[in-house]
């Protein structure tokens, strides 16, 4: 069961009485008294926040109002960082502890790098990635001590308000329609110092923020593999590997020693995906592209071994239109994948 931590979900709570909205009482209750609030919880918890907000920017304004404790020892994990780039770094390893409705991957292009935010929500996941991308940038800002230059917050959404009411809680470059949803600043930014470092109190949290992770069933390494791949689903064992700083090899043996695979994790990442590929009217063709594989018929093989169906089949029972343009092509004699 996904879940998101308590102090997490009460930063939604404390923000609707400052604002005199009322919830559901019941649902407060069952947050309050939760060790840890379920996913489907905190999707109730976040569409009655914004029903009763009646603002397209609720979003944005939790994000805004977000305090590093509210991240729960992760948080505090973070900001006891020695430079931005650490905490950045540990934020992609951590990011499960404070809530498994999405991930992030930090992606250097050049002398930019992009926060990119990895979205796995079924209830107002626009307003929910506004919240994290402001959120990030709030902190960021926080941390270094206001030093933090950000040089855009990119979304895949369109806007849900008209730019004056966004320019009115944000000072910084927009760009809606985007391929990924990301907080984007120049690299030498990684470099900044952190206000409240501190080696000893990091290592402490440390400890505890991975007995969440241990206790969610899941360890930073095999959670870091699966934000990768789902940020770049064509990376194969090497690329993920590099860009955790470790060789293929170790990569598995590290992985072995958690009893999982390196392959498992991939096959659930693009599994996942490719079912959520499926709802929408994107042509199979594409969806392998993206994927990584060499052509459709090697997609449908992989499909079908994940979940023991193809995606013509797949896509009838979701609803979505069977008989788009570029779909499945006649079957071909059976080979490797």
């Amino acid at each position: 069961m996904h879940s998101v931590s308590r102090v997490y979900a009460q930063a939604i709570v404390q923000l609707a009485e400052r604002r005199g909205l009322a919830l559901p009482a019941a649902l407060l209750a069952a947050v309050r008294g939760a060790a840890r609030v379920p996913l489907a919880m905190q999707d109730a918890l976040w569409d009655a926040y914004c029903r009763a907000a009646d603002d397209p920017l609720a979003g944005l304004r939790v994000g805004l109002a977000l305090q590093a404790g509210h991240l729960d020892s992760a948080g505090l994990q973070l900001v006891t960082c020695e430079t931005l780039g650490e905490a950045l770094h540990d934020l992609v390893e951590v990011a499960p502890a404070i809530g498994e409705g999405g991930g992030f991957a930090l992606v250097r292009d050049g002398e930019r790098v992009q926060l990119r935010y990895l979205p796995r929500l079924a209830v107002r996941e626009r307003e929910r990635v506004e919240a994290v991308l402001a959120g990030a940038l709030s902190l960021a800002r926080w941390a270094t001590g206001g030093r933090f230059a950000v040089g855009g917050l990119w979304f895949a959404h369109d806007p849900l308000a008209p730019a004056p009411a966004y320019a009115a809680l944000l000072d910084v470059p927009l760009r809606f329609g985007a391929a990924h949803d990301a907080l984007v600043f120049d690299a030498s930014q990684l470099a900044l110092p952190l206000v409240q470092a501190n080696a000893a109190l990091r290592e402490h949290l440390r400890t505890l923020t991975e007995r969440t992770l241990a206790g969610l069933g899941q360890s930073s390494l095999a959670a870091a593999v699966q934000r990768l791949v789902l940020a770049n689903p064509a990376w194969g064992r090497e690329r993920v590997a590099a860009a955790l700083g470790i060789s293929g090899r170790h990569l598995v043996r590290r992985l072995a020693d958690d009893r999982v695979s390196f392959r498992a994790l991939r096959d659930a990442v693009l599994h996942d995906i490719a079912c959520r590929r499926l709802t929408g009217a994107r042509r199979v063709v594409d969806i392998a592209a993206e994927l990584g594989f060499s052509d459709e018929r090697a997609f449908v093989r992989a499909f079908r071994r994940w979940g023991g169906t193809t995606p013509a089949r797949y896509r009838g029972t979701t609803g979505a239109a069977a008989g788009e343009a570029g779909g499945l092509t006649p079957p071909v004699p059976r080979a490797d994948a």
